[in-house]
């Protein structure tokens, strides 16, 4: 039985959930438990907070789990990335009082405060930059008026809390992150992975395209199929008007509406778009 680990909690928590629920597994009814066993998909969840799951996957307890990116390599520990899922976007930055800093390089000598220490520390040493890390459980932006860092590294999603506490953000992104499916970096693949990973792509897809179906005259399919190709070719069947064709194809959510004006202006009618539920590549 494939062991899985998920959010219990937290911004990934509610995505994850919704995610492996469109994959077609069971998922908890009730936020007090921890454990779900869905014996019909041979799988069993385990709902742990985001900052543990890559320490229970990376030492073999569990054998896979949802994290952040950010959390994975703060872990410092043997998992790897299997699979991006789309969700939890976070950009991790640099921030200091406004006006001290603008560069990564006046860091040297000062003193960091981080919820992120193994990651911040990784960063720093592989750019040369001698600095103090100061980890913090949370609220790291208080942490410069307080006396006890310089500037701070952390999770920047508007920047309104950092302007709030007098700070400005500078340099390069740390890093960008989002929710990512993880595995052991040693080992076999366990078995189940393969599904979980296919249900999860085929989840991904589901989200990001829709089907499109049209009719179309004979002497237009080429141009139309331009606008419509597919993932490999569009499907193109025969009408009772034989000088007429219908065509099925998927196509990117976002450019839906640009593609069936498009299509409407080359002549296609009955252009119609549905919601792909389920699929897999």
């Amino acid at each position: 039985m494939l062991r899985v680990a998920v959010p219990n909690k937290g911004a990934l928590s509610e995505s994850a959930t919704a995610m492996l629920a469109e994959a077609g597994y069971r998922q908890r009814r009730d936020p007090r438990e921890l454990v779900l066993v869905d014996p019909d998909n041979d799988i069993e969840f385990f709902f742990l907070r985001p900052r543990d799951i890559a320490v229970y996957v990376g030492s073999g307890t569990l054998d896979v789990g949802i994290t952040g990116r950010d959390l994975l390599l703060d872990a410092q520990v043997k998992a790897e990335e299997l699979l991006q899922l789309g969700f939890g976007a976070s950009t991790f930055r640099f921030a200091g009082p406004v006006g001290d800093f603008s560069s990564l390089e006046e860091l040297s000598g000062k003193r960091l405060a981080t919820s992120y220490d193994g990651l911040l520390r990784d960063y720093l040493t592989e750019r040369g930059v001698n600095a103090t890390v100061v980890r913090l459980d949370g609220a790291v932006e208080s942490s410069v008026r307080l006396g006890v860092a310089d500037a701070i590294a952390d999770v920047v999603e508007t920047g309104t809390t950092l302007k709030a506490a007098g700070m400005e953000i500078f340099g390069e992104p740390i890093l960008r992150s989002e929710a990512v499916l993880i595995g052991r970096a040693e080992g076999q693949a366990p078995a189940g992975l393969d599904v979980l990973l296919r249900r999860l792509q085929g989840v991904l897809v589901a989200r990001q395209y829709v089907m499109m179906d049209y009719d179309i005259r004979k002497e237009l399919v080429d141009e139309a199929a331009a606008l419509t190709p597919g993932l490999e070719s569009p499907t193109i069947s025969p009408l009772r008007d034989s000088d007429w064709v219908a065509v099925r194809s998927m196509i990117k959510r976002n450019q839906t509406n640009r593609v069936m004006d498009e299509l409407y202006e080359l002549g296609a009618r009955a252009i119609l778009v549905s919601t792909i539920h389920a699929c897999r590549i």
